[in-house]
């Protein structure tokens, strides 16, 4: 190296031979006061001296901050091993599970599925919006609600997904999710003509396909083990406004078919004599829209834990 000392501007060099070999290509790092200079043995053993010749060379000084001695170094050398073997261990305990890479395809097909369903919906719902305007809201449930039935009813298996341990989500948020869109969608509006042509039905199926756009992507990359940040932040964001104006829909909808079940008398349970009672259905209705907010409300504090999580500041661990 050149450098400029006592005696001015000088090339200065060095050669050692170590006492057994080393790694050829050693690590440089250059500071504002020194160069470091790192060579590692070839194998980590104990060495009587650091250089074939006896006698140290004069320009050679120990740095005492590092200096092992002979028992020390075993006791490095001894606790890396254990660690290395405890890990082993535990690796080997670990029972390998041969049907993982079938299970990852299926959650991956199953995502990619609910995906491109709910991206139809959301993409002909807009185009719709934007030729028709306001006239849109009122075919929504005719144009829409076949790709609806079959996403929804698939959403099913999330609940089997869940019960089976296939994926780690919770049981009960799965099971409120699921099954209240079903009974919206096939009770409330699949049943009753008059609900179908409601502008409500719009703003229903619109809240539930962008929240989805941004959740099965989430769960495919997973699957795949790949995080793109700012899906994750949507996926832990989006369902801040999106969930609970997709519950006031849903109530909005119970209420207005109250009086149609009333009338119509559907789904009324007669009981059979001496009582000769009839329960109406439009009286269970009544508490539904009290049951739509406390599920949204269970959904979101699940969410807002989730979203704490994964988005919350990272614990530093104490070295």
């Amino acid at each position: 190296a050149q450098g400029h000392g006592a005696k001015g501007d000088n090339i200065y060099e060095f050669q050692i031979e170590f006492l057994e070999p080393v790694e050829p290509n050693p690590l440089c790092r250059v500071t504002q006061r020194q160069l470091n200079i790192t060579v590692q043995k070839k194998e980590s053993n104990w060495w009587e001296r650091l250089t074939k010749q006896e006698k140290r060379p004069l320009f050679l000084a120990p740095d005492f901050d590092r200096w092992l001695d002979e028992s020390d170094a075993e006791m490095e050398l001894k606790e890396k091993e254990e660690e290395m073997i405890n890990k082993m261990k535990i690796e080997s305990r670990v029972p390998k599970d041969p049907f993982r890479h079938l299970k990852k395809g299926y959650l991956v097909m199953y995502n990619l599925v609910q995906f491109l369903g709910f991206s139809w919906i959301f993409v002909n719902m807009t185009v719709r919006l934007f030729i028709l305007g306001k006239d849109s809201f009122y075919d929504t449930f005719h144009t829409i609600s076949d790709m609806m039935y079959f996403c929804e009813t698939l959403a099913l298996m999330e609940i089997v997904n869940s019960l089976i341990g296939l994926v780690k989500t919770p049981l009960i948020p799965a099971v409120l999710q699921v099954f209240g869109r079903i009974f919206i969608l096939f009770v409330i509006l699949g049943s009753l003509e008059e609900m179908q042509s409601k502008p409500v039905v719009f703003f229903i199926f619109y809240f539930w396909s962008i929240i989805e756009l941004f959740r099965y992507p989430y769960y495919m990359l997973s699957c795949l083990g790949i995080e793109w940040k700012p899906l994750t932040w949507l996926r832990y964001t989006a369902w801040i406004p999106l969930y609970p104006l997709g519950g006031l829909a849903e109530a909005v909808s119970i209420v207005q078919s109250i009086p149609i079940f009333s009338e119509t008398g559907k789904f009324s349970l007669e009981l059979p004599n001496p009582l000769n009672v009839t329960i109406p259905f439009s009286f269970v209705l009544q508490i539904s829209p009290i049951v739509v907010f406390l599920v949204v409300f269970a959904n979101c504090r699940y969410l807002y834990k989730q979203r704490k999580r994964h988005l919350g500041p990272k614990k530093r661990k104490m070295k």
